[in-house]
């Protein structure tokens, strides 16, 4: 199947195209985990479903203002949420955000270039 071309369902029905993660995407999520403290804070997270960040900064143990940085750039990536719950913000992972970089990664691995575009 070529992108932005749809196929149909086991039902018939017409199923959502797919697209190729955008370059920037990909960039943006490849920048975001280009930090190990960054990784770090990604396995923190997988480890507990969701963390306070003073709990994100005894475990991976680095300064308060450090890792609130990270955590503000794993967040603008999208691979992370904050929840406010007063007095502090909750944080957690967004599993679907890695895709556009996941999607990418596995062309690499498989050697699939992505189709030209038309």
């Amino acid at each position: 199947m070529t992108a932005g071309k749809s196929e149909m369902s086991s039902l018939g029905e017409a199923a959502a195209p797919t697209r190729e993660p955008s370059h920037e995407q990909v960039a943006k999520i490849a920048r975001a985990l280009a930090h190990p403290a960054r990784v770090r804070i990604i396995e923190t997270l997988l480890r507990r479903s969701t963390c306070m960040a003073c709990d994100i900064v005894e475990e991976i143990g680095i300064a308060a203002s450090t890792t609130s940085e990270h955590l503000r750039i794993l967040k603008e990536a999208g691979l992370i949420i904050g929840e406010i719950a007063r007095p502090r913000i909750c944080y957690s992972l967004d599993p679907r955000a890695a895709a556009p970089l996941t999607s990418f990664l596995n062309r690499v691995e498989t050697g699939h270039p992505p189709a030209l575009p038309e």
